[in-house]
């Protein structure tokens, strides 16, 4: 753990909260760590919204459950 933390030049402290998924680390932070194992090329996937399953689930809880048209009026 204490290597892992070197390469990514962060704390071990720091990258226990990366391991528990605090919402308080950075973004930078989960950048230093996959570049550190190696995984730079999957970056990209952390914002890709079609890769968010949860999101898109929660959006979708978003949005009304009918729609109604509009009456027209002569």
């Amino acid at each position: 753990m204490a290597v892992m933390a070197e390469r990514a030049f962060i704390s071990r402290q720091t990258l226990t909260r990366v391991e528990r998924g605090d919402a308080g680390v950075s973004m930078g932070i989960y950048a230093s760590v996959m570049f550190a194992l190696g995984m730079v090329d999957r970056i990209g996937d952390l914002v890709d919204p079609a890769a968010d399953r949860l999101g898109a689930m929660l959006e979708d809880e978003q949005l009304p459950k009918r729609v109604r048209s509009r009456s027209r009026l002569p």
